[in-house]
């Protein structure tokens, strides 16, 4: 019966990414715990439901999914983050599938012990220790519709992907949590389909609902640690705008700061007094977590930006106000290897 060959199938399929998520965090995170509870559940899926007929039934040169496999480039794993992402959701389909074939067959009972797995593996793959590093890049693209020449923010979006930016912070303050949701959760189908990695700005919930890849907080947000413990792997970036600040920063674990404003800003009310590029350099010099330069940073200016230690910079207006925003950025890009 070929249940059974399903059954044997998806056996296989979880135990093998268990074994995968086994050996990353055996031998790549040195995580203890972690390889103990995947290597008990991994022996749990072999021997919870045992019966001759998975062999017996068992075909697998004669599996299409081979062929379809061999064909396709769809299970590409570009980094280590996508590696650990795909075979959490192999584990989890594959123990969903066995979990119904055996409510099929009549094995409610053990049924029941997969479902339990399957949970299980929810709750262990936001524990995994592995996240998404900060990308090392030039420019950190951030929305401001009020300033984006009457055009969208996804339309924005869609512009600073055709230009190459490789980080996009979604900042609204003014519109409405549904708004700002909605929005969101197009901007992340884009930037997830273009491996663009997305920051949410203050909103956690909306950051964790829409799956981004990050939040960005201010200095009277909630506390880093605190988000840490909602927001599980998620890039967690902070604004500082003094030494003291930076410091902590470094200290309650943040992934990134911002450091600004380095100029006078207009795109951000009640802006907190910096030391510019005086703070800019010290950070250059003293941090060893990465930065973003911000505030008021414009092609005209960004060459002094660098010149004081800026390497990755945070520009709004200059970019979301530009008529063509692929020419502006690489006009920016060009000026930016003169020195």
């Amino acid at each position: 019966m070929n249940i059974y060959r399903m059954i044997d199938a998806n056996i296989n399929r979880v135990s093998e990414g268990l074994r995968v998520l086994e050996d990353i965090s055996r031998f790549i995170l040195e995580d203890s715990d972690m390889s103990r509870s995947l290597k008990e559940m991994r022996h749990i899926v072999r021997k919870s439901f045992s019966d001759s007929k998975l062999i017996t039934f068992r075909d697998s040169c004669n599996d299409l999914g081979l062929n379809i496999s061999q064909s396709s480039t769809i299970d590409n794993k570009e980094d280590l983050l996508s590696l650990v992402e795909a075979n959490f959701k192999r584990v989890q389909e594959g123990l969903r599938s066995i979990e119904e074939s055996l409510k099929v067959l009549g094995h409610y009972d053990k049924s029941k012990v997969y479902e339990r797995l399957r949970y299980e593996s929810y709750d262990l793959e936001k524990k995994f220790g592995l996240k998404k590093d900060f990308i090392d890049t030039d420019i950190y693209g951030i929305t401001a519709e009020e300033f984006s020449l009457g055009r969208t923010n996804i339309q924005v979006v869609e512009e600073m992907i055709k230009a190459g930016i490789k980080i996009i912070q979604y900042r609204e303050k003014e519109k409405s949590k549904l708004e700002k949701y909605n929005e969101c959760k197009a901007i992340r189908k884009l930037t997830k389909d273009s491996g663009v990695t997305f920051i949410v700005n203050d909103d956690v919930d909306i950051a964790i609902a829409v799956e981004a890849d990050g939040i960005h907080l201010g200095q009277d947000d909630m506390p880093i640690e605190e988000v840490r413990k909602i927001a599980g792997n998620m890039i967690i970036g902070l604004s500082t705008h003094n030494i003291k600040q930076a410091k902590t920063a470094v200290e309650k674990g943040a992934d990134y700061i911002g450091v600004g404003p380095i100029f006078n800003t207009t795109t951000k009310k009640n802006v907190e007094k910096s030391e510019g590029l005086k703070y800019l350099k010290w950070v250059s010099e003293n941090i060893q977590i990465p930065y973003v330069a911000i505030g008021g940073i414009k092609e005209s200016n960004i060459i002094e930006v660098k010149k004081y230690g800026g390497k990755c910079f945070a520009m709004i207006s200059e970019i979301v106000s530009s008529p063509d925003i692929v020419k502006k950025v690489e006009s920016i890009r060009k000026l930016l290897k003169t020195i």
